[in-house]
């Protein structure tokens, strides 16, 4: 390889399931992760902040197809929230801009108070999030204290609950669909109860079907490279239909499934209602693509991806 010409890397598929370290960014991470690998292609899931840790799912290769469905999926998290500090960013990393006393707070007072943000709600997004404005993600402009109207976002909070609550800090289980942040979940819980609050630790426990139990940390995952090499480390790969276990798979014979792998839909008994997603396997069980059950009994393909050995 010339000296100007720049590495390319090797094909690798599969999910890496990450325990991410507090104070790296989820692209850090995955830059890491990328490199222990040498993978040509990689990609996360949805960021989480610098101060949060746990669940980051990671798509190499061919798995990065299904990782917008990942995205979309549901998030778990625990959360500690400390009353009494509003800060900037809503975590324990920004500048306070206020502070008010929380004499008169207690436990019965936090839960009465959860009850307003549990189901179908509407959150304003922070101004320091990733999201963008005329192209610019919030954060930088907030960082230049420049502040920007934003319109509230729709959000689903399946579950919210108190699990502790000792002195002014609470601890919290949560779990939500895409798009929430759990920051702005507590700033407005504080300014629900007078007091003002802000995040001082965030796990994330649940990514879609994938559980912090399943996730390796990055300090092993680098020890297990240095030690064994970046096989041990690609023997971990969860294979890519993983992400999206839930949906209801169709098995295609072969003839059919030759079809469907050059872009044509074909007739399915017994599919599931018009519109729904489906994971497609050919008759050896190989896991290739995503396809969408139309409305005339076909299957059409909507996501192909190389078989991968199950």
């Amino acid at each position: 390889m010339s000296a100007g010409r720049k590495r390319k890397g090797r094909p690798v598929d599969g999910i890496l399931l990450l325990d991410k370290p507090q104070g790296l960014t989820s692209n850090g991470a995955l830059q890491r992760v990328k490199r222990i690998l040498q993978a040509a292609k990689a990609g996360h899931t949805g960021a989480l902040d610098p101060l949060a840790t746990g669940v980051l799912p990671l798509c190499l290769g061919e798995a990065t197809k299904v990782s917008q469905y990942l995205l979309e999926s549901d998030k778990g998290y625990q959360t500690d929230i400390r009353f009494g500090i509003r800060t900037d960013t809503a975590d324990a990393e920004g500048e306070v801009i206020a502070e008010r006393p929380t004499d008169d707070l207690d436990e019965t007072k936090v839960v009465n108070a959860l009850s307003q943000f549990r189901g179908h709600i509407k959150q304003l997004p922070p101004m320091y999030s990733a999201l963008k404005h005329k192209g610019q993600p919030l954060y930088k402009l907030a960082r230049e204290g420049k502040e920007v109207e934003r319109k509230p976002r729709p959000v689903t909070i399946h579950e919210l609950e108190l699990v502790a609550f000792e002195g002014d800090t609470a601890t919290l289980n949560i779990r939500c669909s895409k798009g929430t942040y759990v920051r702005t979940i507590a700033d407005d819980l504080g300014e629900a109860l007078g007091c003002g609050a802000h995040v001082t630790r965030l796990r994330r426990t649940l990514a879609g079907s994938f559980q912090l139990e399943d996730c390796i940390t990055l300090a092993e995952l680098e020890a297990l490279a240095e030690q064994q090499g970046s096989d041990a480390v690609e023997a971990l790969l969860k294979p890519a239909d993983l992400a999206i276990c839930d949906w209801p798979a169709v098995n295609l014979p072969a003839a059919s499934a030759g079809f469907v792998k050059h872009g044509q839909a074909v007739m399915v008994t017994g599919l599931p209602e018009p519109g729904t997603l489906v994971r497609l396997y050919d008759e050896e069980n190989r896991f290739f693509g995503i396809g969408e059950a139309l409305d005339d009994g076909r299957v059409s393909p909507r996501r192909l991806v190389k078989e991968q050995p199950r």
